[in-house]
């Protein structure tokens, strides 16, 4: 397992870049509110603590995971930002709609990455089990929106070089 022996939520603020001009959006989905909540709190707390101003920190919500591709897409091109975290939350359940979902999720946000220049980072937990989904969401294995906050921006420092 990726995350059994590493805690999402460490970074070194050292290593990221300066951040207090960048301006960030965050597309959450509804679906699995306790959790996507949750990774939202775990990015919108690092990107404060990185020196994102509270300002530039746009907040949208979708319906549900499979949403998000559409919302990432309105947000690049209506309010321009300099990164762009997608958060949703599938959990495996007895038919094959995981599967679809979360593939579909993965490629439309792939498929963002390669059509804009804005990075659209990938904060989409796709567990077997609810608790899974807990212990990502700000428990026992930290907070996945922490490390897609950080990833927010190194990712908008690296798109803003010449």
């Amino acid at each position: 397992m990726a995350t059994a022996n590493r805690n999402l939520s460490q970074y070194d603020k050292e290593g990221i870049p300066k951040a207090d001009h960048l301006k960030i959006g965050v597309v959450v989905s509804e679906w699995n509110a306790e959790i996507t909540e949750g990774l939202f709190n775990g990015a919108y707390n690092t990107l404060i603590d990185c020196g994102v101003q509270k300002t530039n920190i746009l907040r949208w919500d979708v319906p549900g995971s499979f949403e998000l591709t559409f919302g990432c897409k309105k947000m690049i091109q209506q309010e321009k930002p300099d990164a762009i975290i997608a958060i949703g939350s599938v959990i495996r359940g007895e038919t094959m709609h995981f599967d679809f979902v979360c593939t579909a999720t993965a490629q439309g946000i792939k498929d963002l990455n390669l059509q804009y220049s804005t990075p659209v980072i990938f904060c989409v937990l796709t567990d077997d089990t609810l608790q899974q989904a807990q212990d990502r969401s700000g428990g026992r294995h930290g907070n996945k929106g922490t490390e897609a906050a950080v990833a927010a921006i190194k990712m908008a420092a690296l798109g803003s070089r010449n």
